[in-house]
């Protein structure tokens, strides 16, 4: 999985309005062309991004290509951005590598560290 493939592919908020449309029902161009009030050029060129990105396939039925959205890859992800979002803050100190310790005691105070201090 491509993350910032991904991620890239969500941003847009068309994009966005198809994946949610398609979470509910499988599509089609034309059918997501009318609810969303775009030209079908302009929804396929959205859904080559989707599917490029790994978060749409597409199936034949009969003349027309149905979509619908690669769930596992929508849970891989949204299970990235929670493990990210728990990740702690460590305390800086000399002895972690983060501060020099003439530093250290302006460190905590925000924007007041120095050149050197990460």
């Amino acid at each position: 999985m491509d993350r910032s493939l991904l991620l890239k592919a969500i941003a847009d908020e068309t994009r966005m309005k198809i994946l949610t449309l398609l979470l509910k029902h499988n599509y089609c161009v034309r059918a997501l062309a009318r609810n969303l009030e775009l030209t079908e050029a302009t929804v396929s060129q959205h859904l080559k991004v989707l599917r490029e990105a790994g978060l749409i396939f597409g199936e034949k039925r009969g003349y027309f290509m149905h979509y619908d959205v690669e769930r596992a890859v929508l849970r891989e992800l949204a299970g990235e951005i929670k493990a990210l979002a728990t990740v702690e803050r460590e305390v800086c100190t000399p002895e972690n590598g983060c501060c020099q310790a003439l530093e250290q005691k302006k460190c905590h105070v925000k924007g007041k560290c120095g050149k050197g201090t990460k």
